[in-house]
């Protein structure tokens, strides 16, 4: 748990089972399930790299991003930009005020987009043919020019759109877009002139006040979400009603009435009022997937969901202690970002002592098993489906600016990348602050390989007549769960090879009988653990081992 003030965290079961492997057996302890990657087993769906690839950085935090064509749109609270592999204050930075577009492919800036807001903007959404990129937040003049909490600039051009230009009286920090209207939502009380309580919405491009007024009766909203089929909008925050009906943290209003609708979501995940809110919504052609946090009493979920776009029904969820702050769909994976710490109620990862956070994962958009419970904070979610998290864990080191102590906030994508946006200062242990892209294998170096969970040692003993038994642990990779482990006898002899599946808090123990040795001859062992892609980690030599 983590309560955000600004902005506002599953998996393969772990099985113990022994492989014959020729003449030798090899003892581990791993996933039952497919080796979900960049390179995974026919019928799981691959990820991208988890080589994070050069592009610009801000000097503060990014919010929201919203990719057009080969243009990511990113705005948060920051005042600087700067190129890659260069520190803050360096000669080629330039200005960036809060807003700030670079290229998809190649993270480099886009000069024709230059525009300066006067406070920070928190969410960023693009017109569905890509026409026009609007922005959110507590900004009231854009390059200069009033613009109340919400602007629209012309992507053909860059320029500021001079035709829209409605008034909403607060913070805007939720955009939805169909090709006549924009919605927004946040902490405002009044859009257009009329009363409108955190909801409102208005023409496009034109910028006209309509008459759809739901409200959200008693506190921000955060999220928003369209349903494919355009039937209705689902809403997310900290509110507890929507037009005066129970709508505990999201519900759904139909898209031209304002009247609310049933989803059926708000009454098993239940995140709202003080101590928690649904931060997060996205929709792709059936589902509308969904994450928030909690932080005390009146909050009961933190992970990620996805549920019917038209009834809200539940089709799985993970109950993932730590807050969920971003979720971004492509076709079988679901990406997200917050600062998950503990999966074990669905078989992944577990809660460690001291903690640990992780910023970024991927899962499966379909149920693969059920949750157990009830869990350590008396939350009970048993025998709801779930979704299995794949093997997908950049290192998204952890931020300060804005006092939350956060990494990423914000992640989106296309088919071939998946970009992310917080106030980390570096991801993999390379300095990259703010924005960060990575790519399908095929665009990505690949060059994240095989990583050892402490000292990589390697034991031999003789036990029996003629035999040296071999053993080490495994090792892990961020975005590979199948290593293959190569055996080399006195530096010189490959004498075993076998493939095993890890993750970096199930590694097997291995183990291999070397047997027809000479008794009395001595020998050593190394072990070589190559991933998919040809990197390579070498073990340290085992001790000397003489042979009964």
């Amino acid at each position: 748990m983590n309560r955000s003030v600004l902005r506002a965290a599953a998996g393969p079961r772990v099985t113990a089972i022994i492989v014959a492997l020729g003449l030798s057996v090899l003892g581990l302890t791993t996933a039952a399930v497919g080796h979900a990657d960049t390179a995974p087993d026919p019928g799981t769906p691959p990820t991208v790299s988890a080589d994070a690839l050069p592009t610009w950085q801000v000097n503060g935090v990014v919010w929201s991003q919203v990719i057009v064509g080969n243009t990511v749109f990113a705005t948060g609270s920051f005042s600087k930009a700067r190129p890659p592999g260069t520190a803050v204050g360096s000669p080629s930075e330039v200005a960036a005020s809060n807003i700030f577009a670079y290229n998809l492919t190649t993270g480099t800036p886009v000069s024709a987009f230059n525009h300066s807001l006067n406070a920070q903007g928190l969410v960023v959404a693009s017109s569905p043919d890509g026409s026009r990129v609007y922005v959110g937040g507590d900004f009231t003049m854009v390059d200069g020019v009033a613009r109340n909490h919400v602007v629209a600039f012309i992507t053909a051009t860059g320029a500021l759109d001079p035709s829209f230009a409605p008034y909403v009286s607060a913070q805007v920090r939720a955009l939805a877009v169909t090709s006549s209207t924009l919605y927004v939502g946040g902490a405002f009380m009044s859009a257009g002139g009329a009363t409108r309580h955190r909801l409102a919405a208005f023409s496009t491009p034109g910028g006209s006040r309509l008459p759809w007024a739901p409200s959200a009766d008693d506190n921000s909203v955060w999220s928003m979400a369209l349903a494919t089929d355009g039937s209705r909008l689902v809403v997310g925050g900290a509110f507890t009603t929507l037009n005066g009906v129970a709508a505990y943290g999201m519900g759904a209003v139909d898209v031209t009435t304002g009247a609310t609708l049933p989803w059926a979501a708000n009454q098993k995940i239940r995140d709202a009022g003080t101590y928690g809110a649904i931060t997060t919504l996205v929709a792709d052609g059936t589902q509308i997937y969904g994450g928030g946090y909690a932080y005390g009493a009146g909050a009961n979920f933190e992970g990620t969901f996805a549920a019917a776009a038209t009834t809200g029904n539940i089709n799985w969820l993970n109950d993932c202690h730590g807050d969920t702050y971003a979720v971004w769909a492509l076709g079988p994976a679901l990406y997200s970002v917050g600062h998950p710490h503990d999966c074990s109620m669905i078989g992944a990862f577990p809660e460690t002592n001291p903690r640990t956070w992780h910023r970024a994962l991927a899962w499966t958009t379909y149920p693969t098993g059920t949750n157990t419970g009830p869990d350590d904070y008396g939350w009970n979610y048993s025998g709801i489906a779930d979704s299995s998290l794949l093997q997908w864990f950049p290192d998204i080191a952890l931020g300060s600016y804005t006092g939350q102590y956060q990494g990423a906030w914000a992640v989106t994508g296309t088919a071939s990348y998946v970009v992310l946006g917080g106030e980390f200062p570096a991801v993999n242990g390379t300095a990259q602050q703010g924005l960060v892209r990575f790519a399908v294998k095929s665009l990505a170096p690949n060059k994240r390989g095989p990583t050892p969970v402490g000292t990589p040692t390697v034991s031999a003993v003789s036990l029996t007549r003629g035999t040296a038994r071999v053993t080490w642990q495994a090792m892990w990779d961020m975005d590979n769960s199948r290593l293959t482990y190569d055996v080399l006898r006195d530096g010189k002899l490959y004498v075993f090879s076998a493939k095993a599946t890890s993750t970096f808090w199930a590694v097997p123990s291995m183990v291999f009988d070397d047997k027809g040795l000479a008794r009395g001859s001595k020998h050593t062992y190394q072990i070589r653990v190559t991933d998919p892609f040809g990197n390579t980690l070498w073990s340290a030599l085992s001790n000397s081992v003489t042979i009964k």
